[in-house]
């Protein structure tokens, strides 16, 4: 019998907000495919596990997606974990999701932290519908497209963004959807967590006051007809 792929939700800042059958779960699998090791043996060292981790991330998917398949089909127990968050959210975990479907691979999800959904909710943005975007390109021509695309999208726009590109991609949103109420969180659960509620033209101010820290979520209006 194949292994199992436990898809594991891990926290977004502050480590308490891990549930009690994610702490079970990375205890009693073989082994820990992560993201990044360094980062998530801060997490494993914080809850006393000791398990067995190895890499899974964008420039090395593949090759390690075929060694994973391989355990699982060999029985072994393996969690999925990214450096924050709920795997398969704008990450590679995804690919290993499809590719353990496709080999008849049992998937158990392990629900938790998912950045998106605490920015949302805190955003005072309707939240009955949205689009989540992701991360925009790092092109300009390629981000003001996928931009331009939204500009008739009547639900809550979620995106991700980086802080040494956060900037541009405000000033592409004023540019290109206009001067929209939009909500601005960064460090979500951390001791520095943020939530800017302010028309677009006023976070580009406040962000060229203030330079921009930490990982970003933008909750923008929807247009309204």
């Amino acid at each position: 019998m194949p292994g199992t792929l436990y898809i594991v939700a891990t926290p977004i800042g502050n480590l308490k907000d891990i549930t009690l059958r994610a702490i079970e779960t990375l205890k009693e699998v073989d082994l820990i495919a992560c993201e990044d090791t360094r980062h998530t043996k801060k997490l494993l060292s914080h809850y006393s596990i000791e398990k067995p981790t190895t890499s899974y991330f964008e420039h090395n998917q593949v090759k390690k997606g075929e060694y994973l398949v391989r355990l699982l089909k060999e029985g072994k127990n393996i969690a999925l974990v990214s450096d924050s968050g709920t795997p398969g959210i704008s990450d590679p975990g995804y690919k290993i999701i499809r590719l353990a479907i496709d080999n008849d691979i049992p998937i158990i999800v392990i629900p938790g932290p998912c950045a998106l959904v605490v920015a949302l909710v805190s955003s005072g943005m309707p939240t009955d519908s949205f689009v989540f975007q992701g991360f925009l390109s790092n092109k300009k021509a390629r981000r003001r497209k996928q931009l331009g695309a939204l500009k008739n999208e009547a639900r809550t726009i979620i995106l991700y963004e980086s802080p040494h590109r956060v900037l541009k991609c405000l000033e592409d949103i004023l540019d290109i959807l206009g001067d929209r109420e939009i909500a601005i969180a960064r460090e979500l659960t951390k001791v520095f967590e943020e939530t800017l509620r302010l028309k677009t033209s006023s976070t580009i101010q406040h962000f060229t006051k203030n330079p921009p820290r930490g990982e970003f979520v933008l909750i923008i209006k929807g247009k309204i007809s």
